[in-house]
C-alpha cells in the first residue's frame, strides 16, 4: 500500500467521519513519522485487538489510525481516563469507563451490546495494561466467541513506525491453542518497550 493513501473501508464496516477527518488522522500520524499498513477487512461486526501495548503513545497512535481509516470503534477503559476534563472527549472517541473488578460481567455486557448492533467494532488491548504481563486477558476472546464474530489483529510496530492491520482470526473454541496462535503474530521487537511485552 502506498504511504500516501489509506484505503477507505468497505460498505459493511462501521464508519465514522469523512475525508477531512481521515486526512487529519493521516496527517497526525505522519507528523510523528508513522504510517498505516494493510487494509481494514469489510466486516460488519468484529473484535479488534491492538498489541503490543507498552506505552501511553499507543493510545495516540491508535486513535489517529482509527480516524485515518475512518472507523467507528467502541472501546472500554479504566474509569480514571474518563474524569474531568477529558471524560466527554473520551466518550466522543467511543470509550466507555469500566471499573476493573473480577467477575463483574464485562464480557456479558459487551456481548449484549454487540448483539443489539448490526455494525460494531469493539477494540481493546489484550494485555489490559502497559505493564508486562505473563498472560493476556481473555475477555476479548470470549466476547468474540460468544458473539460469533471474528477477531481482527492490529498492531503497533515501533521498529518500523507502522500502525498495521493484520489477519482476521476466527475463534475455534480451543482457548489455549487459539490464544497461542494469536499471540504468535506479535513480536517483542514491535513494542516501544520490548522488555515490557
Amino acid at each position: 500500500m502506498s504511504s500516501n493513501s489509506v484505503p477507505v473501508p468497505g460498505d459493511q464496516t462501521p464508519r465514522r467521519g469523512n475525508r477531512l477527518t481521515r486526512a487529519v488522522g493521516t496527517f497526525l500520524l505522519r507528523l510523528v513519522g508513522w504510517r498505516i499498513e494493510g487494509r481494514w477487512p469489510d466486516l460488519p461486526r468484529c473484535v479488534a485487538i491492538a498489541a503490543p501495548h507498552t506505552s501511553n503513545w499507543d493510545f495516540y497512535i491508535g486513535i489517529c489510525a482509527i480516524f485515518a481509516l475512518g472507523l467507528r470503534v467502541s472501546w472500554i477503559g479504566k474509569a480514571s481516563l474518563f474524569r474531568w476534563p477529558y471524560g466527554g472527549f473520551m466518550r466522543w472517541l467511543g470509550g466507555t469507563p469500566v471499573t476493573r473488578v473480577p467477575g463483574e460481567g464485562v464480557v456479558e455486557e459487551v456481548v449484549r451490546a454487540l448483539d443489539r448492533q448490526q455494525h460494531w467494532i469493539f477494540g481493546l488491548s489484550p494485555e489490559g495494561t502497559r505493564k508486562r504481563v505473563e498472560r493476556w486477558r481473555t475477555g476479548f476472546y470470549h466476547v468474540a466467541r460468544r458473539a460469533n464474530v471474528p477477531i481482527v489483529l492490529t498492531y503497533f510496530d515501533y521498529s518500523r513506525k507502522t500502525a498495521g492491520v493484520g489477519p482476521v482470526f476466527r475463534p475455534t473454541g480451543d482457548v489455549e491453542r487459539d490464544l497461542a496462535e494469536i499471540r504468535s503474530f506479535y513480536e517483542a521487537r514491535m513494542a516501544r518497550y520490548p522488555d515490557q511485552f
